[in-house]
């Protein structure tokens, strides 16, 4: 029902995935492999559903993924098995994802807002931008954006556009400096242990079949165009649009011999969960009426009726205040501590202020 909204309420709960990323300083080479001493002992991601979720079949390819930090980067590889293993795009910061290809969003500071997105092909052609906001919230990406000090490497165990190949996976390395990433951080600094950011990755994967010789898109007979794409992520939305980071992983950063910590979720990201929850409400108050509604029993309504997940369909008991405008909205609750208010605001961002 959900997905007749302008921003449709998702169809998973909020569950995202915990990865411990920890500190790693051993040497390393940029090769695009991740059979090396580097990536040893550091574990895997889960491997990438669909990004609605459970409702959609097991992907027919295997994705996962690793992390680790020091002082001064970032460092993600990850491997995409599969045998068709093509690439034709040259120019940088073009639209990567007509390709096969491997996507990155990281946002450092956990507000939904001011986030990077990094992509990339089999032939390492890449394509960074930031998101200023969601685009369901307006958003517009600055794609002159240039993440300094980036390097990128892919390997492929095979042989590129070549259907008739033994090929098994291509893997990529990526090196991102915590120099460009603090300028969307809290305190605009790198991260310290115990610390996370908001992060999710995802694989583009068309279907092809091969003619002449060659992998092509395969083209519907209804329309003419290609058929829609697969969208294999590591933290699932619950609807097609990567660009609902209040679900997107947890990455907590561990400090070295601190790998075994329990870090887990805190209480007031669960608490946001409630706020957007709330958000997607009034954001369908304003598909049906034309204004945002002035009640949180209203609000409560709308959601038990246009959430595909039952978990979503109610909010907890907290002490919600709304303040509505004719064209804003602010809805805020408590913090875990009860020493800020957590808000929401109708351009989706959401922040905690001292009280």
């Amino acid at each position: 029902m959900s997905a007749n909204y302008r921003i449709p309420v998702p169809a998973v709960d909020f569950k995202p995935p915990v990865y411990i990323c920890r500190y790693n300083d051993k040497p390393f080479h940029l090769d695009g492999r991740l059979d090396k001493d580097f990536w040893k002992d550091i574990p895997f991601t889960d491997d990438f559903p669909d990004i609605e979720g459970d409702i959609r079949p097991v992907p027919r390819f295997r994705t996962r993924a690793k992390m680790a930090w020091d002082q001064e980067n970032l460092y993600i590889g990850a491997i995409l098995e599969g045998d068709e293993i093509w690439a034709h795009l040259l120019e940088h910061d073009c639209v990567i994802f007509n390709d096969n290809d491997f996507e990155i969003f990281i946002d450092p500071d956990s507000d939904t807002q001011a986030y990077f997105e990094y992509e990339m092909n089999a032939l390492n052609t890449t394509w960074d931008l930031l998101l200023t906001k969601a685009y369901r919230d307006n958003g517009k990406p600055v794609n002159g954006l240039e993440i300094r000090g980036m390097r990128t490497a892919v390997y492929i165990d095979g042989e590129l556009n070549n259907p008739d190949a033994h090929s098994r996976f291509w893997s990529v390395e990526v090196v991102m400096p915590f120099a460009a990433l603090q300028e969307c951080a809290a305190e605009n600094r790198p991260p310290v242990s115990g610390e996370y950011y908001r992060m999710n990755f995802s694989r583009v994967q068309w279907k092809v079949d091969v003619k002449d010789g060659a992998f092509r898109k395969r083209i519907s007979e209804e329309t003419g165009r290609p058929l829609p794409e697969d969208n294999w992520v590591w933290a699932p939305t619950g609807v097609i649009n990567i660009h609902y980071p209040e679900l997107w992983a947890f990455v907590f950063f561990a400090g070295k011999g601190e790998e075994e910590k329990g870090f887990s979720i805190p209480e007031n990201e669960y608490r946001k969960w409630e706020l957007r929850k709330l958000y997607y409400a009034q954001q369908a108050c304003l598909d049906e009426s034309g204004h945002y509604a002035d009640s949180l029993e209203q609000l409560k309504e709308i959601l038990a009726r246009i959430s595909p997940c039952e978990e979503n369909r109610t909010v907890k008991d907290l002490e919600y205040r709304l303040d509505t405008t004719p064209h804003s909205f602010e809805i805020t609750c408590p913090s875990a501590d009860g020493k800020s208010l957590l808000a929401v605001f109708s351009d989706g961002k959401v922040t905690a202020f001292p009280v």
